[in-house]
């Protein structure tokens, strides 16, 4: 009787944490959740589905966006009966904005992911990573396949083969060279921040009026901008860390005419899975969800579907 009454109390306690550390609420007709991590981060996600009973999924925005580059997919896979949570990721969330460089290498990004989903009390989930999301992504699959149901990477390889492909092919050398730009003090933010963020919203032509509002609020605030930057000012890409094979059923999808990402890196991935790979290239850029939605929302859902324990629905 006295184990059953410590059972009851466990769980109660249990799920009154977990609801004192994620705050629902809607934000023009979207619903959010600020989601406070074991770190004491306060991280914002867009979410949608919650209520369902599918598999849950988290979406990893890469640079120079937010989880707002995900908004029709969240719709998508939330009628598709799963739980959707896209995060504001380390830098650009302002309640998990720390000061130094190293706060941003891919290591603590990683477990970032990780204590989110704790935090929801989810313990497998499918991941969806796009540009630095798809980085990040890779880590995440390496470091823990037992609880990564699938994976679906957007434009960016796997890091060792993009690391290698960045040494190696001349192609991606000079499609690279901006990282290096990118860590020079106070010169991106200045170049990206000068006559109203033209430069930025240059960068993100692919996205609509809108969309490109939604990240220049966040970029304008104090040291949005400079924290996304130190993701690149963190990375070891290109050097000798290596995170090695991936375990988990593997979606990679490329566009072909990608300013960023060369091709050496995308067919090299391959040798780096040890479970189901596909890879679809697709005549598109580089922001494969701006200009081939359609096509790029169907190979994910057909990916998820594919490897889904639980989903309501199934196409």
């Amino acid at each position: 009787m006295i184990r059953i009454l410590r059972f009851f109390v466990f769980i109660f306690f249990s799920q009154n944490m977990v609801a004192q550390n994620i705050s629902y609420y809607t934000n023009e007709n979207e619903s959010f959740a600020d989601v406070t991590t074991i770190e004491g981060f306060v991280f914002t996600c867009r979410v949608a589905g919650i209520e369902n009973n599918g598999d849950a999924i988290i979406l990893l925005h890469g640079f120079p966006e937010t989880s707002r580059m995900w908004l029709n997919l969240i719709e998508v896979l939330s009628k598709n009966g799963y739980r959707v949570i896209a995060p504001d990721q380390r830098g650009y969330s302002k309640g998990a904005r720390p000061p130094k460089i190293e706060d941003y290498r891919v290591g603590k990004l990683t477990k970032d992911v990780f204590d989110i989903a704790d935090t929801f009390d989810i313990n497998k989930f499918h991941l969806v990573g796009h540009d630095w999301g798809s980085a990040v992504g890779w880590s995440v699959a390496a470091s823990n396949k037992d609880r990564i149901i699938s994976y679906s990477a957007l434009s960016v390889p796997h890091v060792d083969a993009f690391s290698e492909a960045i040494v190696n092919d001349e192609i991606q050398t000079k499609k690279s060279y901006y990282i290096d730009l990118f860590k020079i003090k106070y010169l991106p933010e200045f170049y990206f921040k000068i006559f109203n963020f033209w430069n930025l919203k240059k960068v993100l032509s692919s996205s609509d009026k809108d969309e490109i509002n939604s990240y220049l609020k966040v970029f304008s605030q104090k040291d949005a901008l400079k924290s996304a930057l130190n993701w690149y000012r963190a990375t070891d890409l290109g050097g000798s860390k290596k995170i090695g094979d991936i375990y988990v059923p593997t979606l990679m999808l490329y566009g072909t005419r990608d300013m960023a990402i060369g091709e050496k890196g995308i067919d090299e991935t391959e040798k780096f899975i040890k479970s189901f790979y596909r890879l679809k290239k697709i005549d598109s850029s580089h922001w494969l969800i701006q200009d081939s939605f359609n096509i790029v929302s169907k190979e994910i859902i057909d990916h998820i579907n594919k490897h889904a324990i639980n989903t309501q629905l199934k196409q």
